[in-house]
């Protein structure tokens, strides 16, 4: 059997299955481009969460990370989430912890702690208010005059929040280090090479790669971006699971990806052979506990409402 009959099968029991157990499947923009494909929907952390708090679907098969599956959970407690590879997690997520961020805010008393989505559950119940790369400048702009903001954890998001809205924060030393390997000699070199290239960076950059950008977005951004541009090339600026999405929907336009090795290795781990074993087996169960999860939810509530 070649590759393509043996997809077609896998594909043929994810959607027998998917309609079996009423589940909905959402991918993340940097998933592989064949598990985008089987998805009923594939957006951005902000849309997904969206997505997950609306769907009347009674399992959610999340193909993401495991933050992004802890955040379904948090919205929609009376369905099962399912992550198809536990082992899909986030780097920047793990660079801090609730009982960190607890000692920051001990050192910084009265200070507001923005939580960047791209956290753990326990992390975002340590804090007031959520966001993402898409409405982060939103968040924080609306946020009382005077007030000391801890944001956290991503320090690039937040320096880049802090230029948009002139607002001082207390950043946490995190990153995504598949952004950080997007650099800025790249982006010259490529706009040398196509001088009538339009440059779309992802605010996790470093703050030298965003100076050369011509739109910093976040991935639903990029998309819409690479949509509405008459621009016949565009260099990109992030994780390349996204020049999928862009070359799939924008046909006559040229994608270049700044680098190739922005490859989230975490991202990559859900296959559709998982994706089908997920539904058989109706695991790996993402569940966070009450507790967390209703401290949590004032969180990601608190930005779905101002955000």
């Amino acid at each position: 059997m070649n590759s393509s009959d043996s997809d077609a099968r896998l594909i043929e029991g994810i959607l027998r299955l998917k309609r079996e157990r009423n589940a909905i499947i959402l991918a993340h923009n940097y998933q592989l481009g064949e598990v985008q494909d089987i998805a009923d929907f594939v957006g951005d952390s902000l849309e997904l969460s969206q997505k997950a708090a609306q769907t009347g679907a009674e399992v959610i098969v999340f193909c993401g990370v495991l933050f992004m599956a802890e955040t379904a959970s948090i919205l929609c407690p009376d369905k099962r989430v399912l992550l198809p590879d536990i082992h899909a997690g986030c780097p920047m997520a793990d660079m801090i912890t609730a009982e960190g961020l607890r000692q920051k805010k001990i050192e910084h008393p009265g200070a507001t702690v923005v939580c960047y989505i791209n956290s753990s559950a326990e992390v975002k119940a340590e804090s007031d208010v959520c966001c993402t790369s898409a409405n982060a400048a939103n968040i924080v702009e609306k946020l009382p005059e005077g007030r000391k903001i801890l944001f956290v954890p991503d320090q690039y998001l937040g320096h880049y929040t802090s230029t948009r809205t002139g607002r001082e924060m207390i950043l946490w030393p995190g990153f995504c280090p598949t952004h950080t390997r997007i650099k800025s000699q790249d982006i010259i070199r490529l706009k040398q090479e196509h001088p009538q290239a339009k440059v779309v960076v992802h605010p996790e950059c470093r703050p030298d790669v965003i100076a050369l950008a011509d739109e910093v977005l976040s991935t639903g951004g990029i998309r819409r971006f690479a949509r509405s541009t008459t621009a016949t090339e565009v260099i990109v600026g992030t994780e390349i699971g996204m020049l999928h999405r862009l070359r799939k929907e924008n046909p006559n336009k040229s994608f270049i990806p700044v680098s190739e090795q922005a490859v989230c290795p975490r991202m990559k781990l859900i296959t559709l052979e998982n994706v089908l074993w997920s539904l058989e087996e109706m695991e790996p169960e993402v569940k966070v506990p009450e507790e967390i999860r209703l401290r949590a939810k004032a969180a990601v509530d608190k930005m779905l409402e101002v955000g």
